[in-house]
């Protein structure tokens, strides 16, 4: 799914709407998912850690709370998000174990590392067209990750093949060829050089959480400040959104892949 969402605002309460304040991560993810997922690839005992659109960081804060011995190093384009994960990391006593750095993953050289994390950023690694941002992602990945490591591509996949209708009520240039399903994209992992140690995927609860996160701040805001000059742009943005996702609610999957390079 094409990702067009803002950055976190900072904004003085009340100024401006809102935004991202109820999400603890920035997808369709649990506590519980998070922490049997922290756990398995804590048992790896990672040193070094890469997160790619890694946004705050809030997963790879996690896994360096759960490894005392490891580094981590998050990477994204949006300075606000990055400030978050700063901020988080000093609070969380992590800030001498976690840098987050503003700048590009195409074409990293910040691997080999024992753990790379790419949770719905595939597209930050290739510049190729869906679906084939997934393979060379992909490929990326394994480049980036050392033998004996692990990979958490987290991804979405079409439960089922989309109707038109349902396509036009999507994103904008939505199309079915844009995802692939489960097995295919388990098939591209193996075919970049990974076996996967395990296969998840999003319960309808977790993507109604993220979904009603992602809005809930900004929503609550425009209920009280209907004559705010924002007030109209952000009624519009929310109810593209909300008729987007509610779309695709159903239809578009994601899947979090624990990957093992293959020898």
């Amino acid at each position: 799914m094409t990702d067009t969402r803002t950055d976190a605002r900072t904004d003085t309460p009340g100024d401006v709407p809102p935004h991202l304040t109820r999400l603890t991560f920035h997808g369709p993810l649990s506590e519980t998912r998070a922490t049997a997922l922290v756990r398995r690839l804590a048992a790896a005992k990672p040193s070094t850690v890469l997160d790619i659109g890694c946004g705050w960081g809030e997963f790879m804060l996690r896994v360096l709370d759960a490894v005392p011995q490891a580094n981590g190093v998050g990477v994204d384009l949006r300075e606000e998000d990055l400030a978050r994960g700063r901020r988080d990391a000093t609070a969380r006593g992590l800030a001498d174990r976690a840098e987050f750095v503003a700048e590009s993953a195409l074409g990293t050289t910040r691997g080999p590392v024992d753990l790379v994390l790419c949770l719905g950023a595939g597209q930050a690694l290739s510049t190729a067209e869906p679906p084939l941002h997934t393979d060379e992602a992909l490929k990326e990945l394994r480049r980036l990750v050392a033998d004996g490591g692990r990979a958490l591509f987290g991804e979405g996949f079409w439960q089922r093949t989309p109707t038109p209708a349902e396509l036009s009520g999507m994103w904008p240039g939505a199309s079915a060829g844009e995802h692939y399903d489960l097995a295919r994209l388990v098939d591209t992992a193996v075919a970049a050089g990974f076996r996967p140690e395990w296969i998840e995927t999003a319960n309808l609860d977790e993507w109604e959480e993220f979904e009603s996160g992602y809005q809930a701040d900004t929503e609550v805001w425009l209920a009280t400040h209907p004559a705010h000059p924002l007030a109209a742009e952000t009624r519009d943005r929310l109810d593209r959104h909300r008729a987007r996702w509610l779309t695709y609610r159903g239809v578009l999957g994601y899947a979090y892949l624990t990957l093992v390079p293959a020898a």
